[in-house]
């Protein structure tokens, strides 16, 4: 190709000023010859120093030249150079920079030794074959015609101009059918709208506008997602032209992310609880709808009754608890209330074959394995109908090895993409991080269970019927998040027709805190029957609990939870008397309510929580009305987050105050005014009403120390059982007031008393004032005296002796023969002295 009128001559003089310059000249470089010609040509050209026209214009390593050129003539020199060429960054009239060929040639020497010297001729070529220029048009080509991006031109008026291949092909539609329309004009739906607004906006703020959009309106894009540009055109003068569009199928990127925050999202929201059935639904809380229309978690049912799983898959047909269920249907979601229900799956059902593989499968609505499934259940083809369900996805439960169950996905006519290849890893990944959290629910509900039941084993199961107080409780225990903990109440039978009332809370929660619970319950039954005094029984239980907390220590391999601290309240109330002692070991004071409803706080000593050891309990005694409420509660009952203890204690004391018809209805009411949303910690509330015992049916002598004093208080005591009507028990209680008389006149002090209470059971107790217990032994053949006590155990039901404060009570008991009346008050309720 002929390229002789692209080139650019430049004549200089010997001072670099410019002499001739022409037409090509004017077409590369800009300047025209009357702006060239005068000027100095690196001036003009924008050559740098290193670039100075003369020897140093030689390409580098040339200003030198080699031995042999220094022989040479400077017209032999002159045509050297004359022959080499150079690229030179030449400025433009412009501005711009262009790499340009350039070759000098000198002039030679005026013969007639012209002091001006010789100058020099520039040969300035266009750029080469390959250049930049070339690229450039080559880089256009492919941006227009091959780039990735579809790229749209529109006018002002926002309508096409001109569209790449690539937005031909996207679209679907052809230049013809495209030029001189705007986009809504050619595609339709809200995405469409959404685009053209943005082209809009960027015609109105000359900014560019950028965001996503989804390809529905595309055609065969309908499930990818694009990222779309558009950017006002302008000229040099900042005129608006245009706006040119740009469209990218960002799909995979987009659906990374959205995996991604699904995955995140599901690190977050499943397992916030220690509850199967509710880790279950935040499962699929998570997935419906942003991965399928509807999510399934089934569990073997074994599981949930507390069996540990069986390692490996599961063969053969298969019964599955569902825990969760969630369905998007015409756009609601809804929790299907069929989750509790339990199903059979046979062998050969979809669900059956995961657990049997192990391995996740995806089906369509063809696939043999579903329409197999489908025909075995009209129900089952009615739902699939109705939702239009198209896809499946079953993934097995899978926990340290364990199967655990099975989690099923479909999607529906709302989602009409089927389950790709590449959802599968990331339903299992979330199915993966659910199982865990499953199998640790599972373990905490299997080791709640087990430490609720050992606590309720521990606990009274039944309060027994006592003549000296009504009672009603209730135990309820923590939130699962807490765990077991370790209160209990307990109400025991003491002689004399007196009641223990016990109240107590160990110290942590767990297997740990029952067990101490129960050990510490026995403790207290095992002391109540010696019938200490309050005081001295939380004494004595201090000391236990000091000694198990030691022995808990002192164990190498033991655990620190083994530890032993609690607090307790113990009460003995009289019948007879109407008289309470009580005393507590840390233990919140208990609430008594008067007769007539006035409501108020025991004052008692509080004493130190058990375990500490070192500081003395005190007990005080007050005298009950019959009807008095006595409410022993531990402090789960009123300590709350949501407010200070003292309010708890005053909602409590208002509510014991409300008339009731019945004590447990006393009860129900104060749980639900004090807990209205459940206890946080474990609570136990124990209600006593006192009752007196009927002066008729107790009879008391006081008897001289004399052996004549014996048969009168025999003869007594068996007309006084004659008017209670109990003949039958008079030869008994004959021999045992005898026994017991005649011991405490021989080896007691004065003053001695004999007391008779006819109630559930004939009581016969005889107090002296030698605090010398007897001890039952078994008499040898030659001994005169250890036969009475014996006699008195093998006649009677049981039989023990308490300290009091003047020295002792031997007593005993009889049951009676018969649920009688007496016949007759015989006798004031008074004692009657013999």
């Amino acid at each position: 190709m002929d390229t002789s009128h692209l080139l650019g001559l430049v004549v200089t003089d010997r001072r670099g000023l410019i002499t001739g310059w022409s037409p090509g000249a004017a077409r590369l470089l800009g300047h025209t010859a009357a702006e060239a010609v005068g000027q100095p040509v690196a001036e003009l050209l924008g050559l740098t120093d290193a670039d100075r026209l003369g020897e140093q214009h030689m390409a580098p390593g040339e200003q030198h030249m080699a031995p042999e050129e220094q022989h040479m003539t400077t017209e032999e020199q002159h045509m050297e150079l004359a022959v080499r060429h150079m690229a030179l960054a030449v400025r433009h009239r412009d501005g711009s920079l262009l790499t340009l060929p350039v070759s000098r040639y000198p002039l030679a020497a005026d013969p007639a030794g012209c002091e001006i010297g010789p100058g020099s001729v520039l040969v300035v070529g266009p750029p080469p074959i390959g250049s930049a220029l070339r690229e450039r048009e080559a880089l256009a080509a492919w941006t227009l015609e091959a780039s990735p991006m579809a790229l749209t031109v529109y006018d002002t008026d926002l309508r096409c101009v001109w569209q790449s291949d690539r937005m031909r092909r996207l679209s679907g539609i052809s230049d013809e059918q495209r030029r001189g329309r705007r986009l809504t004009e050619v595609l339709t739906g809200p995405d469409a709208v959404e685009w053209e607004e943005r082209m809009r906006l960027a015609l109105l703020t000359g900014e560019e506008q950028v965001g996503e959009v989804k390809g529905s309106f595309l055609a065969g894009s309908a499930s990818r997602i694009f990222s779309v540009s558009a950017t006002p055109l302008q000229d040099d003068r900042g005129q608006t032209l245009g706006v040119c569009t740009t469209v990218t199928d960002v799909s995979r990127a987009s659906r990374d992310r959205e995996r991604l925050a699904l995955l995140n999202d599901a690190s977050v929201r499943i397992g916030s609880t220690l509850d199967v059935t509710r880790t279950g639904q935040e499962l699929t809380e998570v997935v419906v709808p942003r991965f399928a229309n509807f999510a399934r978690v089934d569990l073997l049912e074994n599981l949930l009754r507390g069996d540990e799983p069986a390692p490996g898959p599961i063969v053969g047909a298969v019964r599955l608890r569902r825990i969760a269920e969630l369905n998007l249907f015409e756009g609601v979601l809804e929790a299907q209330t069929t989750a509790g229900d339990s199903d059979v799956y046979l062998a050969n059902s979809p669900a059956a074959l995961c657990l049997a593989s192990g391995r996740s499968a995806v089906y369509r609505t063809e696939d043999p394995v579903i329409r197999a499934w489908e025909a075995l259940s009209t129900a089952r083809q009615a739902k699939i109908a109705r939702f239009g369900t198209h896809s499946w996805m079953l993934v097995p439960v899978r926990a340290r090895g364990a199967t655990l169950g099975v989690v099923m996905f479909t999607r529906t006519r709302e989602t009409p993409e089927p389950f790709e290849p590449g959802d599968l890893s990331l339903a299992e990944d979330l199915v993966a991080r659910a199982a865990v959290s499953l199998d640790n629910a599972r373990r905490f509900t299997r080791e709640r269970a087990a430490a609720l039941a050992l606590q309720r084993s521990l606990l009274p199961q039944r309060l027994p019927h006592q003549s000296a107080v009504q009672v009603a409780s209730r135990y309820l225990p923590a939130s699962p998040s807490i765990g077991v903990g370790g209160d209990w109440y307990d109400v025991i039978r003491l002689s004399g027709e007196r009641v223990a009332l016990v109240v107590g809370d160990v110290v942590g929660h767990g297997i740990h805190a029952a067990a101490a619970m129960g050990r510490l319950r026995t403790a207290v039954r095992t002391l109540a029957d010696v019938d200490p005094t309050p005081d001295e029984l939380l004494t004595r239980l201090d000391d236990l609990v000091i000694q198990l907390s030691e022995e808990a220590g002192g164990d190498p391999g033991g655990d620190p939870a083994a530890d032993i601290g609690a607090t307790c309240l113990y009460a003995v109330y009289d019948p007879v008397s109407g008289r309470c002692s009580l005393a507590r070991a840390g233990h919140p004071a208990p609430v008594l309510v008067a007769p007539d409803g006035v409501a108020g706080f025991l004052e008692l000593p509080a004493g130190p929580p058990l375990g500490l050891g070192g500081v003395p309990f005190e007990s005080v005694e007050v005298t009950l009305p019959p009807g008095s409420l006595l409410a022993l509660y531990t402090d789960g009952l009123v300590e709350s987050r949501q407010h200070d203890l003292d309010v708890g204690l005053e909602v409590l004391r208002r509510a014991l105050t409300e008339p009731a018809d019945a004590l447990e209805d006393v009860c129900e009411h104060v749980v639900r005014t004090v807990l209205p949303h459940g206890p946080a910690d474990d609570a136990a509330l124990l209600l006593v009403r006192t009752q007196a015992l009927d002066g008729r049916r107790v009879a008391a002598w006081d008897v001289a120390a004399n052996a004549a004093a014996v048969s009168r208080v025999r003869s007594e005591s068996v007309r006084r059982l004659v008017s209670w009507g109990l003949e039958e028990a008079a030869f008994v209680t004959e021999l045992v007031v005898s026994e017991l008389v005649t011991n405490a006149i021989r080896y007691g002090g004065s003053p001695i008393q004999l007391r008779l209470i006819h109630d559930q059971v004939l009581t016969c107790e005889v107090s002296d004032a030698n605090s010398a217990a007897p001890h039952l032994r078994r008499a040898r053949v030659f001994d005169e005296g250890g036969r009475g006590l014996l006699l008195v155990a093998q006649l009677t039901q049981r039989w023990g002796t308490r300290q009091t404060s003047t020295g002792k009570t031997i007593w005993c008991e009889q049951a009676l023969p018969t649920e009688t009346e007496p016949n007759r008050p015989d006798g004031p309720a008074s004692a009657e002295a013999a």
